[in-house]
This record gives C-alpha cells, structure tokens and sequence, in this order.
C-alpha cells in the first residue's frame, strides 16, 4: 500500500429533468457512489467542483452534496461550456481526496446516460 497521497477522481450522471429533485438526486447517487466504489471516509474529500450543462439551472448540486454530509467540504459549482452535440443534462464531477491507491487503482464513476462517455472505463 502507497502513503496517502490527493488524488483527483472523476464523475459523470445525468438528469432526465431539470428540476431540483431529479438533480438533487442524480448528485447524490453520484457522490455517494464515488466514495463507496474508492472506499473513501468523510474526511478523506478534500474539495469538490461540481459543473452541469446549460440545461441544469432549477438547483446547484452541492446543495445535494450539502445534504448528504459534504457540508464542511469545499464545493464549487460551475457551468459547462455550451458544446454543440455535448451530452445534455449532464452533471460532472471532480472530487479531490486523499487515498492510499495508485493512480491507476482510482474508479471513476459514470452513471445513467454519462457512461457514454467514458465507455474504456471498467465497470
């Protein structure tokens, strides 16, 4: 096993609907299957920067983070640039943590539609 060390890990998910529950629950389902599937404890998150696509404006997702524990964790919500054929409804993620992995041993998480994106990822 490697000393600790902040790795960053990527998520993506997706919304059928832009409204606060559907993005509540699509940031939710995310981060709390980035941190089951790398085993991370609360207090290994160091940051997190959480972006939508243009389509998502009916609620910031770390307002989800927030209610599932990330409250005392910085979060920063952006918007993704309007790429024309991007992937719509889309929520991303970058989760800065401390781990004792490899680079190669960290699991990216996409789900829903997102899986599209990174589809040479393992499951």
């Amino acid at each position: 096993m490697t000393s600790p060390m902040i790795r960053a890990l990527r998520g993506a998910t997706t919304c059928s609907v832009d409204t606060p529950e559907a993005i509540a629950d699509a940031t939710q389902e995310l981060l709390t299957s980035m941190m089951a599937r790398n085993e991370l404890a609360h207090h290994d998150v160091v940051s997190v920067i959480l972006t939508t696509t243009p389509d998502l404006t009916s609620s910031f997702p770390a307002t989800a983070a927030r209610a599932v524990g990330f409250g005392d964790i910085p979060l920063l919500c952006a918007s993704e640039i309007n790429v024309p054929g991007s992937m719509p409804k889309c929520i991303r993620v970058l989760l800065h943590a401390y781990v004792n992995v490899a680079r190669d041993d960290i699991h990216h998480v996409y789900l829903r539609d997102a899986r599209t994106l990174r589809d040479d990822l393992p499951e």
